[in-house]
């Protein structure tokens, strides 16, 4: 157990940052728990940080006792609008590497233009729940990998894991797209809030540009639709211009940003 201790300028008191854990940093003020540091390692291999502390002087003394241990690079994500936050990563040396814009979308198939769209011949929509899941794991696989192979896995948003081992979850929240024995698309739809997430949307790349994202969109913005779901929200990096174009033509509109950040 590693411990550094500091003298708070909030109230002149002793704070004492130790390693609990081999991923978990804890900050005490007299026995009471005043902030957190968490390492969390991606599927593929990159290290991001989190801390979690009110006042700034705690969060130093995190970041002062827990960054230096740890390889590098490390990464960690912030709302753009928090200012706050942003500005104490950026005292421990932190600067920005990429944008991401979060998306809201309708549901309404009248309003995105999807009300007609069908997949095309040959394939079929898959719902969510109803996926076998060897193919979606054989299909997730073989994205993953084409990825890996031309831009990589670290310029995905965050929320898409990407690297070796196996990235299928929960089978129950993807929709796919099935052609011949084997499926070629997917879409992960991650319900945890009021507003859904749509998360990975991709095809193999073989069968671009024939409809099947528009399909597998249509498809699962329709049933949200008819649940009574209004928007779902959707990520992506801002040099993305084909994501966006699509997320736009159906009019979506960004309502926020986040920006990952890295210390070299």
């Amino acid at each position: 157990m590693n411990t550094s201790a500091f003298t708070s300028r909030a109230d002149d008191s002793a704070v004492q940052v130790t390693r609990v854990a081999l991923t978990h940093w804890q900050a005490v003020d007299h026995d009471r728990v005043v902030g957190d540091g968490e390492l969390s390692t991606r599927p593929d291999g990159r290290l991001f940080v989190s801390i979690d502390a009110w006042h700034d002087a705690v969060f130093d003394r995190i970041a002062a006792a827990m960054l230096p241990t740890l390889r590098r690079p490390l990464h960690t994500v912030v709302d753009e609008h928090d200012t706050d936050l942003l500005s104490r990563w950026q005292r421990a040396g932190f600067v920005t590497r990429r944008r991401e814009w979060e998306y809201l979308l309708p549901t309404d198939p009248r309003t995105t233009g999807l009300h007609d769209v069908q997949p095309p011949p040959g394939v079929t929509i898959v719902p969510a729940g109803r996926a076998a899941e060897g193919p979606l794991r054989a299909v997730d696989r073989v994205i993953r990998d084409e990825v890996g192979a031309s831009v990589g896995w670290q310029e995905m948003p965050v929320e898409n894991l990407g690297g070796p081992g196996d990235t299928i979850v929960d089978p129950s929240k993807y929709v796919a797209a099935a052609e011949s024995d084997r499926y070629v698309g997917l879409l992960r739809v991650v319900e945890v809030s009021r507003v859904p997430r749509l998360g990975l949307l991709a095809v193999r790349a073989d069968r671009h540009r024939r409809g099947i994202a528009r399909a597998l969109l249509a498809h699962t913005l329709g049933v949200l639709h008819d649940r009574g779901v209004g928007t779902a929200s959707a990520e992506v990096k801002e040099s993305n211009l084909a994501a966006t174009a699509l997320l736009e033509g159906l009019g979506a509109r960004p309502v926020s940003s986040n920006l990952e950040l890295v210390l070299r």
